[in-house]
């Protein structure tokens, strides 16, 4: 599928694929999120060379307890506190975002979260951004060498934009 993108004279700007809803890692999201049903996941490509946006919506009626978008975020806020390579955006950041651009965070081992919500509807979506050849499997390997040599899991790696820039 790639191929055939890249090797278009014209290629369009954004390309969503897995539309059978049976997308190859489905298995292994299902399993690590503890999940008693397959989520919807709806992956797509684009004209660029690397950058990722994932969206994960989410029934918040399916949750245990009586959830909302904003508890999300907070549990989503409090898990990710301190940690040198996960950003969670500000809830109110839908009001005031434009658009959510996947190269915004290229060269860099970093992730910002995004929760949307719909509290009237019971719905909400997450957005994972970001550089899926830096915080992908890469980035993954390297952050694990370093747990298994006992050094600091950033070492060697770019979390801040800024500095991936300089």
């Amino acid at each position: 599928m790639i191929e055939d993108y890249e090797s278009a004279s014209d290629p369009v700007p954004y390309i969503p694929y897995a539309l059978r809803l049976n997308h190859k890692h489905l298995p292994e999201m299902k399993a690590y999120a503890k999940l008693a049903n397959d989520p919807l996941f709806q992956p797509a490509v684009g004209n660029f060379a690397q950058g990722m946006l994932t969206f994960v919506p989410l029934q918040l009626w399916s949750l245990p307890g009586n959830v909302d978008a904003a508890d999300l975020h907070s549990v989503l806020a409090d898990r990710y506190a301190g940690q040198p390579f996960i950003e969670v955006a500000p809830y109110e950041s839908a009001d005031r975002l434009s658009s959510l651009d996947p190269r915004s965070l290229n060269g860099t081992n970093a992730m910002r979260i995004h929760v949307f919500g719909n509290d009237m509807r019971g719905q909400a979506l997450l957005v994972a951004l970001y550089d899926n050849l830096g915080k992908g499997a890469s980035g993954a390997a390297v952050q694990n060498l370093n747990l298994m040599l006992g050094v600091d899991p950033a070492t060697g790696l770019l979390g801040d934009p800024a500095r991936a820039a300089a």
